[in-house]
C-alpha cells in the first residue's frame, strides 16, 4: 500500500500574500514590542513635573496601557501567523485517502 497518494489532475495554487505577511511579520512584532516601551520610557520624562502621588498612579496607568498594546501586537502576529502556516498547508498538493468499505452502505440496517 502507497502512503500519500497525490491526487491526479490537481493544480497547485502558487504561494503568495501569506508569504510576505511571513517575511514581515517578525519585523511587525519587534516594533510592536519595542514601542510601547520606549513610550512608556519617554513618558516618565514627560509626566516627571507632576506630584509625585499623581507621577505615580499615571505611570502605572501609562505602563499597564503599553503593556497591554504589545500583548495585543504579540497575540495579534500569533493569530495571523497561523493564518498564514493555514493558507500555505492548503495552498499545497491534495492528496487521496484510502478508500474504506462500510458493509451496509447499500442497505442500511432499520
Amino acid at each position: 500500500m502507497k502512503w500519500l497518494n497525490k491526487l491526479p489532475g490537481f493544480q497547485q495554487t502558487p504561494y503568495g500574500f501569506e508569504w510576505r505577511v511571513l517575511r514581515i511579520l517578525p519585523h511587525i512584532t519587534l516594533a510592536g514590542t519595542v514601542l510601547p516601551a520606549l513610550t512608556a520610557w519617554f513618558a516618565r520624562d514627560a509626566l516627571a513635573q507632576q506630584s509625585l502621588i499623581d507621577l505615580e498612579r499615571r505611570i502605572q496607568t501609562f505602563d499597564f496601557l503599553m503593556i497591554g498594546i504589545a500583548v495585543f501586537v504579540w497575540t495579534t502576529s500569533l493569530t495571523v501567523g497561523i493564518a498564514c502556516v493555514i493558507i500555505w498547508l492548503m495552498k499545497g498538493p491534495a492528496y487521496v485517502a484510502d478508500g474504506y468499505e462500510v458493509s451496509h452502505s447499500d442497505k442500511p440496517k432499520p
